[in-house]
């Protein structure tokens, strides 16, 4: 039975507490009897408003709360600036944002004496407020969105919420926000902090990109209710543990959650096209010392736009050891995440799916290292340097190999 299996439980408002002006079947009467046994509740929501709001429109449902049980977006938002002691912020929101925010100590204003630009909704912004709040995010002031979702649902379809804004903003000022509503981490970091130590914790949600996701991130369990569809990539961060037709269902006998064995990566924001290259003289390889992490490595970087991937691999070559080459060969596409994720410095994920062609050289000049590069040069097969990016021996092994066809990894 999964309600014995947890002491906490989060859980997604719409879609999974109520469905517009109803809660869900069940719901009241299974929150009521989760307290009873001692279980503690969470209600986390993307709406960037105040707890007060949503405790009033829970207990207009029936179902009891309290404010320190509600995580929204909004006092998620208001957490984070108050740990960074911001307390001026211009918000382009509504009253229960502002709210929100001034419970936690940060004030409303607007122009060169705000410390942050905070992106929630109004229906009343303007083009002039964008661009007024962009100069400010110039200027310095820390940029922060309460959730990216593009739309919500509307009764006459997806209506547009708080992500247009957002790149509205992002356009204005060359920035992008720290998000803080899921998927973020930063909402379920916020709610396990009001629990006691040890205590386990499941989130329940009806959207895999949002809930899921988010839930995974944290290092929790997350169950999926209703008949959203799910991913074939086992590893799926996006992927339940396991699923429910309503929370009535916590208290099936036959019903239980399975652990989230979370992967070595983090889940990355984009998938991107890469090229890499083992360029060989004789029984040498040529390698490059990364600026960004220190570690050696083979020529690899990104496709530019309208670049075949073959005029890729030799433009990184040329840029980051000065050496020209030419392809020989083609050595296998890998797309692993295991090793294809990569987490830059400046927070930035990527996953890489990485074409890797056989080279070798044909003139240039040794040494001239671009802004990527710390050291190059050409080195023994059987002396590479160390430390080396984890993934290029394997593709080194596989270049050696010989093997008639390529690798797909």
């Amino acid at each position: 039975m999964i309600a014995a299996q947890f002491d906490a439980f989060f859980l997604d408002l719409d879609g999974v507490v109520y469905i517009g002006d109803e809660p869900t079947p069940g719901t009241p009467l299974v929150l009521k009897e989760l307290r009873r046994k001692g279980k503690e509740i969470r209600f986390l929501t993307n709406n960037p408003t105040s707890a007060e709001e949503i405790v009033r429109r829970l207990r207009s449902l029936g179902i009891e709360s309290q404010e320190r049980e509600v995580v929204t977006s909004g006092t998620a938002t208001a957490a984070l600036l108050a740990a960074k002691d911001l307390r001026k912020a211009w918000v382009l929101g509504h009253k229960g944002l502002k709210e929100a925010l001034l419970a936690r100590g940060v004030t409303s204003t607007e122009g060169d004496g705000c410390d942050a630009v905070v992106v929630g909704w109004n229906d009343d912004i303007t083009m002039a407020d964008i661009r007024e709040a962009s100069l400010a995010i110039r200027r310095g002031a820390f940029f922060v969105a309460t959730n990216e979702d593009r739309t919500y649902p509307g009764p006459q379809g997806p209506l547009a919420a708080v992500g247009t804004l957002v790149e509205a903003l992002v356009a204005g000022s060359g920035q992008r926000p720290i998000s803080v509503g899921k998927p973020q981490p930063f909402m379920f970091d916020v709610a396990l902090k009001g629990l006691g130590r040890g205590k386990r914790a499941v989130m329940i949600g009806d959207t895999p990109d949002v809930d899921i996701l988010g839930a995974h991130r944290s290092g929790l369990p997350a169950l999926l209710m209703g008949e959203a569809v799910t991913f074939p990539y086992d590893r799926d961060f996006r992927n339940p543990d396991g699923r429910i037709a309503s929370l009535e269902d916590l208290f099936d006998e036959s019903l239980s959650v399975g652990e989230w064995d979370g992967p070595s990566y983090a889940w990355p924001e984009r998938v991107e096209p890469g090229v890499a290259a083992i360029v060989l003289e004789g029984e040498r390889v040529l390698l490059m010392r990364r600026r960004d992490n220190g570690l050696w490595g083979i020529p690899s970087g990104h496709v530019e736009p309208t670049e075949t991937v073959a005029g890729a691999v030799l433009r990184e070559i040329r840029e980051e050891t000065g050496i020209e080459a030419e392809v020989t060969g083609l050595i296998g596409v890998y797309s692993d995440p295991r090793s294809q994720v990569m987490t830059y410095p400046d927070g930035r994920i990527r996953h890489f799916v990485t074409t890797c062609f056989l080279c070798r050289p044909t003139g240039g000049t040794l040494g001239r290292t671009g802004p990527e590069t710390l050291d190059a040069g050409f080195f023994p097969l059987d002396s590479l340097p160390e430390p080396m990016m984890a993934m290029h021996p394997l593709w080194l092994a596989d270049a050696l190999a010989g093997s008639k066809e390529p690798f797909i990894r």
